[in-house]
This record gives C-alpha cells, structure tokens and sequence, in this order.
C-alpha cells in the first residue's frame, strides 16, 4: 500500500479550465529498447569521498504505511517525493513505454506513445505538457502527473527514474519531483552516499542503505505543506535516480528490506559523514542543538592497535593554507553569516585562534582577529567561514592552526593540519568500510556509531 502517494495528490488545487479529452497521441512505429544494466560508479570514493548529510531532526509520529514482518511497517513501501529541480523553463520527458499524464483531479489528461519526448512547461504557477507536435493539455493550476506502467522508467531530460514524475509551477521555473518508493529511492542513494565498494565491502554497503531508509523515512511530510519531502542533493541525500544505481548497492538494499535504525521504538534520522578523524562527535558539539543519547562520541581506533578504522580514507589527514588575501576574502564574504560583524565589514585578518575544543578533540570555537575586533564563531560554523577560493568548505573541525608573520609582523598566511571530512556526528562511513574489511556485520556498525538503537522494522 503507498500511503504517499495520496499525499502527493491528495491536496492539489482543482484545474481553472474545465475538463476536455484527453490528448491521444499518435503511436510511433516499434523501436527497439535498451535495457540499461546497472551503471557503477567510475569516480572512486578515493577522489570523490561520501557527501555529509544535515544535521538530525527527529519525527515522533512517523507515517504509517505498508506492513512489514513481525508486525512492523514496510518503509521501503512507503512514497517519498523527491524534488529534481525547480529552476528550469521547461523540461523534457519520455519513456521507452508509453506512458499517461493525469491533471489535479486524477482525470486522464493525455497519452504519450513510446520514446516520445513532450515538453512540460510553465505560466505562472500553472503547467501543461506538450507532444512533439506542439499540442497541448489544459493549463493545470495544480500538478500535473507523469506516469509509466510498473516496470517502465521515465526519462527526465534524458535521465531515467523509476516511479512517477510530477510537475508543478513554481516561482522560479517548474517544479520536478520523482514520487518513488523509498526502496526505489534508494538504490539511487546508496551508491552516490558510500561510493562504488567491492562485494567484501557489503556489510558497509547494508549499513549505509539503513541509515539513508530512516533519513528518508524521518523526513516524510505528515501533510502537504509542500511539494516534496526531501531533495536530490547534499541539503538531504544524493540522488541519481537509475543511472547511479549498482548491483552491490541495490543488493544492500533488498537485503536490509523493512530495517530502520531506531531508539526508544521511533525511527531516528541517522546522520553519518565521510571520515571521523579517529572519533565521532556528539551532536553538540557540532551544531547548535541538543544531543541525542544515540549520537554520541565513539572512537574509532582499532582494538589494540595505534590505527583507526577510517585512516583508509584518503582524507583522513589533510593540509590547508590560506594565505593573507585568500582569508581576507573569506572573512568578508562569509564571516558576517555566523558572526555579529558591525556593517558586515570585518576588516583586515591579523590572527586565527582556536579558543576551545570539544570532547572528541575537535575545534569548540575560533577567534577571528581583524582590524576592526575579535569574532568568535563556534562548532560546525567555523568549516563555513574558513573556506578554499573556490568556495568549498572547511574538510573538518578537527584541527590545529599554524600562522606565518610577514617581515613586518603581519600575517601572511595560515596553514590548517586537520583529520577527517564531514561534521563527524553519527556513522563513519569510511570508518564502516574499515569494519566491513575487518568481518563486522552491519548491525555491529550500526550499533557501535549509534549507541543504543535497534535495527528492525519500524512499529
């Protein structure tokens, strides 16, 4: 049963224009399809290391939907809505099978023949789909629904989806989001969050696909304040729709089936990160929120041993400089967000100071001497402030500083030694790769990164 996907159409605003026929398009001649295998990642985790996700929130009365073994519910049968985008004029779909769209009623508002390509567009915040042709459907004030027979998939702009499409107008261009099963959703998660791993590797492979179920399970609106649940993005989890997906990936998956991570019997959000550094961090000491008792700080050493589970991350040391100029420019872009800087001009950078750190050794807060004051600014805000010219962010707060004095006692540049990449609270996902090596299964990774929890279904 997909509860969600009544959510998704249950509170749309009705059609302004009144109801016509649908729009019969002319079947093309057969083609031949492709069956696209599973495509496996050619950029490595080496140079493209797993992508942090926010910080946690925490849902108590989860939705209710299919049932699961034991008594539980199937999460993985649940309908997420996933946004594409929302910036585009216009956007093009297709399906190897023909395919139908349905307006806000759920009446029937044209047919679509096989490998067709229409175009969606927008007026407003209404919608309408063209066929090749350049006729159109009624301009629709609410959603219009994009969908293929159960085992067929829908091209966005060339790349493939499983589940339904539905477009919306929006401020900025029209709104695409893909309604799919979290289960469907996944195995387009998995292997962007964790990265291409060997089949040795797939206790790893397991963990990763549960935390990213009760993510996607925590964050399903209750109602219909908007149109989507969660993006394809850093900002939630990447999502690749078919094109990421992976035969290790999509076997973790199916075989984690109806498991979420949960305390005190409610499913949690699970946040993991790329590499620790040699200890997680409690949420506290990373954002400015409340710690959960399962987010706590855990090492990652390994038992006997002066090594870590994570040092196989190639980020697990790491080196960065600012010079003078670099940091200046930094400061005045970005130092005003997470400070109170007087005109938002913090003037010329004179020092660095870290002023505190936290329990698992990573930086608490840093002084920022300037020309015109002393700004502190503390946890996971300082990786956003200190950031490379190209805008990316700080790898870490675990760190020292070291600072280089001009000839006339200036300063002239600032060199960062740190560990590990990612805010550091909950699974280290290079850490959990470490411990799949080393024989642990994915319920030991689990329950060592999130003391406390429960893996099974959710009640």
């Amino acid at each position: 049963m997909k509860v969600r996907r009544v959510l998704v159409l249950g509170a749309i605003v009705a059609c302004t224009t009144p109801a016509a026929p649908p729009i019969e398009a002319p079947e093309p001649a057969p083609a031949p399809t492709e069956t696209r295998p599973p495509v496996e990642r050619s950029t490595p985790p080496a140079t493209r290391p797993p992508v942090d996700t926010s910080p946690p929130t925490v849902l108590h009365s989860p939705v209710h939907g299919a049932r699961g073994g034991s008594g539980g519910i199937d999460v993985g049968e649940e309908t997420i809505r996933v946004m594409l985008s929302d910036d585009e004029s216009a956007v093009h779909i297709s399906s190897p099978a023909a395919f139908q769209f349905t307006n806000a009623a759920g009446s029937l508002a044209a047919r679509a023949g096989r490998n067709q390509s229409w175009r969606v567009e927008r007026n407003g915040h209404r919608v309408r789909a063209l066929r090749p042709d350049g006729v159109g459907t009624l301009w629709s004030d609410g959603p219009l629904v994009a969908r293929a027979p159960s085992a067929a998939l829908l091209s966005v702009d060339g790349k493939p989806y499983r589940g339904d499409v539905v477009f919306f107008g929006g401020d900025s261009g029209v709104v695409v989001v893909n309604a799919v099963r979290i289960d469907d959703y996944l195995r387009g998660v998995v292997p962007l969050e964790i990265g291409a791993r060997a089949p040795a590797e797939s206790a790893a492979v397991q963990a990763q696909a549960i935390t990213a179920r009760s993510y996607a399970y925590t964050h399903l609106e209750s109602g219909a304040s908007r149109e989507y649940d969660v993006t394809d993005g850093t900002l939630d989890q990447e999502y690749g729709g078919v094109a990421a997906e992976s035969a290790v990936s999509s076997q973790a998956v199916e075989s984690t089936r109806t498991l979420v991570l949960r305390y005190a019997g409610r499913v949690v959000n699970a946040p993991y990160h790329s590499t620790c550094g040699g200890s997680t961090a409690a949420a506290s000491e990373v954002w400015h929120s409340a710690d959960e008792p399962y987010l706590q700080r855990v090492s990652d050493r390994i038992p006997g041993t002066n090594r870590y589970y994570c040092d196989i991350s190639p980020r697990f040391t790491w080196t960065r400089t600012l010079d003078a100029t670099t940091l200046d420019a930094a400061l005045s872009r970005y130092l005003a967000t997470y400070a109170t800087v007087p005109g938002q001009r913090p003037g010329i950078a004179e020092g660095v100071t870290i002023g505190s750190h936290t329990a698992s050794g990573r930086v608490g807060t840093v002084t920022f001497t300037t020309s015109r004051g002393n700004f502190v600014v503390r946890g996971n805000d300082i990786r956003f402030v200190l950031r490379a010219p190209g805008g990316e962010i700080l790898n870490s707060t675990y760190f020292s500083v070291e600072q280089t004095l001009a000839p006339d006692g200036s300063l002239s540049r600032v060199t960062i030694h740190g560990m590990g990449y990612g805010h550091g609270v909950g699974m280290c996902q290079w850490g959990a790769i470490g411990r799949a090596r080393a024989g642990q299964n994915f319920r030991t990774i689990l329950h060592t990164y999130y003391p406390g929890t429960t893996v099974g279904p959710a009640r």
